[in-house]
């Protein structure tokens, strides 16, 4: 998989510098720091899948471009114990793209705009697909819902199961109030009411 995903970061930077040290510099990173240790579901995996998503609807993405770059490096700033990840991941796409002819600010804001999963840009429907996109997992079969369930609490195993329980509810609780976890309309059809079921039973289950 990594060989395929590596073609994929070239082929995108390769259309903003001609220079394939820097190309290849920022695949050692991007690919360093999505392998780390404390990662079992924010890696390259669920980066791939974003990108698959992606192109799955190009045709309605206005700055398709931007939102690749969003989805490489959205997490690329990831710790469990810490609140800041998105800026920190922002801040870190900012100076690795400082070379490329991008709109940054606006890949850093949709980057931000996934602490929260709310839509900050809105002047298109771009924010919203990358949002859905990036909780599409919670839409999916039960048992790769759990198998992400698992994944989440490995990268929070420093936490005992009591904070941790705590700390979960909260955030499922969080989502199941919202009027709808999803943005766009195709996702609200096709994930929401799924989404939703594996929410409130791995809720029961805490």
């Amino acid at each position: 998989m990594k060989v395929d995903i590596k073609s994929q970061w070239f082929s995108l930077a390769s259309k903003y510098t001609k220079d394939d040290f820097l190309i290849n510099s920022l695949w050692l990173e991007i690919s360093k720091h999505y392998s780390e240790k404390n990662r079992y579901y924010h890696t390259l995996s669920h980066i791939q899948n974003m990108l698959h998503q992606a192109k799955n609807f190009e045709n309605k993405i206005i700055d398709f471009d931007a939102l690749l770059f969003t989805i490489w490096y959205h997490d690329i700033i990831y710790k469990s114990t810490k609140k800041d990840n998105e800026v920190q991941s922002a801040h870190f796409a900012k100076t690795s793209l400082e070379n490329f002819n991008l709109d940054i600010e606006k890949i850093q804001n949709l980057i931000i705009s996934t602490k929260n999963h709310t839509v900050i840009l809105d002047n298109n429907l771009d924010n919203a697909y990358l949002l859905d996109f990036d909780l599409s997992i919670l839409g999916s079969d039960w048992e790769i819902y759990k198998n992400y369930t698992h994944q989440i609490r490995k990268e929070y195993k420093i936490y005992p199961n009591f904070m941790y329980r705590s700390g979960r509810k909260k955030v499922l609780r969080h989502f199941l109030e919202r009027e709808t976890l999803y943005f766009t309309e195709t996702y609200q059809i096709t994930h929401e009411n799924r989404a939703r079921q594996n929410l409130e039973k791995e809720l029961e289950m805490l």
